[in-house]
């Protein structure tokens, strides 16, 4: 069997082996990348450039659009760069630069989702202190802590994983360098230390997604409060993106790390991985813009 120590790339997941399915499926990746680059762009811009939406709500959503737009170019472009030249490879470096990457991103996004929820929370259930806990410096410092949460994730994950042995081949049975994937190639028990470093974090994540949750019942419970029909849709439309978010985001990842061995199958395995790492930042600028006037009428104006 192979061991790591010798390892100098791995064999990323063929989608199909014709040429017509392969040219089939780059199209598709291109275009939602394109979609994504394209929606995001749009936010970041629209935020940097609009005055009006120089607040700690757009300030997150701008944040939100640039880990959306670096987690998506951390695994797709790679991924439709195979496609054309008809090879599974990615070198060992470069798989443990995609990994660590991808963790940073999607763990400062996972952060960054529960700052939104207090944002809200603030907004709606404590609109006359919002000032002051969501000043411009108490934002940065949240904005920062959630990057750097994300940074240091990612450095214990990638330093786990890529430290035990493998023994099972070189082959991921994904279109990405995913953790689950590669704990598959390691030999017998060595892949413990990584599992309980993945359920820390697990936990961690659990306890942010009981605040979200915590905060969403309590915005929810004062938007039924509010007598004024136009303020309780106003309320909903700013809040309701966030949950979709959190909702496809935490279910997807969950199932993806901590579903039964009997449950995983290649293609079920793909679909999820798709579902939480590429659906998402092609859709987040969609979601967040769809119900909020303010955050159109920017972008009408950067249009036109």
């Amino acid at each position: 069997m192979p061991n790591s120590s010798f390892l100098n790339e791995f064999l990323l997941l063929a989608f199909t082996g014709t040429r017509e399915l392969q040219l089939l499926h780059f199209s598709l990746f291109l275009g939602i990348y394109l979609a994504a680059l394209l929606g995001n762009g749009l936010i970041i811009t629209a935020v940097a450039c609009d005055h009006r939406l120089h607040t700690p709500m757009y300030f997150f959503l701008l944040n939100l659009s640039l880990l959306d737009l670096g987690s998506i170019s951390t695994t797709v472009p790679k991924s439709m760069a195979n496609f054309l030249s008809n090879t599974r490879a990615i070198s060992y470096l470069g798989c443990a630069a995609q990994l660590f990457l991808f963790v940073f991103l999607l763990s400062a996004e996972y952060s960054l989702l529960t700052v939104m929820a207090y944002d809200r929370f603030v907004a709606i259930c404590r609109p006359l202190h919002y000032g002051t806990l969501l000043g411009s410096r108490a934002c940065v410092k949240m904005a920062a802590a959630a990057w750097a949460s994300g940074f240091l994730n990612a450095l214990l994950h990638t330093g786990s994983t890529f430290s035990i042995p493998l023994c099972q081949g070189n082959a991921l049975h994904q279109f990405f360098c995913e953790i689950p994937q590669i704990l598959k190639l390691s030999c017998s028990d060595s892949y413990l230390r990584e599992l309980g470093v993945l359920l820390v974090s697990v936990s961690l994540g659990i306890g942010c997604f009981i605040f979200i949750v915590v905060s969403y019942v309590h915005i929810f419970t004062a938007v039924l409060r509010i007598p004024s029909e136009q303020g309780r849709h106003k309320a909903f439309s700013m809040c309701l993106p966030p949950l979709a978010v959190v909702s496809l985001f935490v279910s997807t990842l969950t199932f993806s790390y901590l579903k039964p061995p009997s449950f995983s199958s290649p293609s079920l395995d793909l679909v999820v991985a798709v579902l939480y790492s590429v659906v998402p930042p092609a859709v987040n600028p969609l979601i967040y813009s769809m119900r909020n006037k303010d955050l159109k009428d920017a972008l009408r104006k950067l249009i036109q």
